[in-house]
């Protein structure tokens, strides 16, 4: 049954092509679709459009809905068209012709904005909270591993001395700044834009304040029609967030699966952790690093493809819009899965402890006697080019006791200003006041 159906029934070849996909992602919006719903019949009794009788039937028929969602029991009929559809049909079906007034004042249009910014709220909550244990796993393994030697690479080459403590400092800095973008997107995603219709508002007495205030937005969505335009920028700052975790997680995984290789042999991953060769009987591949490589590379395509379905549409609301939320919505749940992994595989990990005694490594430590010279009174040209004859002529002898002092170095990590820093960041999160509100929102009155 189509809401918008008129005297000629579509060709059902195109009404499978504009729908069918639609339901299985529609499922994961239902429960924010009644959300929204009890809010919006709030405020249209409010604005004296539903009497306090017919409000507490829709409450009461609607908090019925979500419990059937929530245990599991709810799905959206064959011949229904997406789950607003399914909502409205199951409101009449219980309560006859009040359940038919809820749209008023509202279209589907201002309905799956308000849906997707509430399941976007909380795949935010889900994911920084997966985000926020990895930060610290990796702090962790930084401060405890802050004084084993591991080689620095440039051009993929033996360079200069470093740490597993700074190795590993430097994938949780990077999530600090993977989470001040997911905070930027986070605050973009909190307005309301409810009430903004199919686009251009409503002649309805509509409050928009009441329900953003009921909803818990910080801020209102205010001119109808960037409301509906928003949705690909909102989209795309999401995507952009998304893709930033996921580049980290890939440059991760990317370096244990390299490293823990024989021929690098900085870590060992337990065997638990691998798979084997069907017919290679000494293999122990690094498979779930390498997934967690291929899934989260996939996911930095997600900004060019919102941009790529979206880039040339005019004004105003295009069907094309559907497309996104199918990429997008399973978007937050690959990611969250993927840093959860890491982060159990991070936690089994072993390190190399003795790479400091093997020789291949001797000329990494070559940077720090020319800095000593240079120390002692001798220009550093004149230093690099002495260094340079000794390790050429087999003379140089490698003092691998070093001593670095400055911010960030292998001798002072700093990881308290970086754990100050995420600190700060998560602050700004205000996941449990937005969660009380819509607690309020369900069950005051009831």
């Amino acid at each position: 049954m189509k809401l918008w159906e008129q005297k000629i029934k579509p060709e059902k070849f195109v009404e499978d092509f504009t729908t069918s996909t639609d339901k299985n992602v529609d499922l994961k919006l239902a429960p924010y679709d009644v959300i929204g719903s009890i809010a919006h019949a709030k405020m249209l009794h409010h604005a004296g459009i539903f009497s306090h009788s017919e409000l507490k039937q829709l409450e009461y028929a609607l908090h019925n809905i979500l419990e059937q969602i929530r245990s599991g029991n709810f799905e959206i009929d064959e011949d229904v068209e997406d789950i607003h559809s399914q909502i409205e049909i199951m409101l009449t079906q219980k309560i006859g012709n009040v359940g038919k007034k809820l749209h008023t004042g509202r279209s589907r249009n201002d309905q799956i904005l308000l849906d997707l910014k509430l399941f976007f709220r909380d795949a935010f909550h889900q994911i920084i909270n997966q985000i926020t244990i990895l930060f610290k796993t990796l702090i962790d393994l930084s401060n405890k591993h802050k004084d084993i030697f591991m080689p620095g690479y440039t051009h993929m080459q033996i360079a200069m001395p470093s740490s597993f403590g700074l190795w590993f400092g430097a994938f949780a800095e990077s999530l600090t700044d993977d989470m001040q973008l997911l905070l930027t997107a986070y605050k973009i995603n909190d307005q309301n834009p409810l009430g903004s219709a199919a686009g251009y508002g409503s002649s309805f007495p509509l409050n928009r304040t009441i329900t953003t205030k009921l909803l818990g937005f910080n801020n209102l969505q205010v001119n109808s029609i960037y409301a509906q335009i928003s949705r690909t920028k909102n989209e795309i700052s999401i995507a952009n967030a998304l893709a930033a975790t996921a580049s980290t997680s890939a440059k991760l995984a990317m370096d244990i699966c390299l490293y823990s290789s024989q021929n690098f042999g900085f870590f060992s991953i337990p065997e638990q952790f691998t798979t084997g060769s069907s017919i290679m009987p000494h293999k122990n591949n690094p498979d779930p690093f390498e997934l967690i490589r291929a899934k989260c590379n996939k996911l930095l395509a997600l900004p060019n493809e919102i941009n790529l379905i979206t880039s040339n549409l005019s004004t105003g609301y295009h069907r094309d819009y559907q497309l996104t939320k199918q990429n997008i919505i399973p978007a937050f749940e690959e990611l969250e899965k993927s840093v959860s992994l890491l982060t159990l595989l991070l936690q089994n990990i072993e390190i190399n402890i003795s790479l400091k005694d093997d020789p291949l490594y001797n000329d990494v430590f070559s940077v720090e006697e020319v800095n000593k010279l240079v120390m002692k009174g001798m220009t550093f040209r004149d230093a690099y080019k002495k260094v340079t004859k000794d390790i050429n002529s087999g003379q140089f002898k490698p003092d691998k006791k070093i001593k670095h002092t400055h911010e960030g170095s292998i001798g002072n990590l700093c990881n308290d200003k970086l754990e100050s820093k995420m600190k700060n960041i998560l602050s700004q999160f205000d996941f449990e006041k937005k969660q009380e509100t819509i607690k309020k929102l369900l069950y005051e009155g009831q």
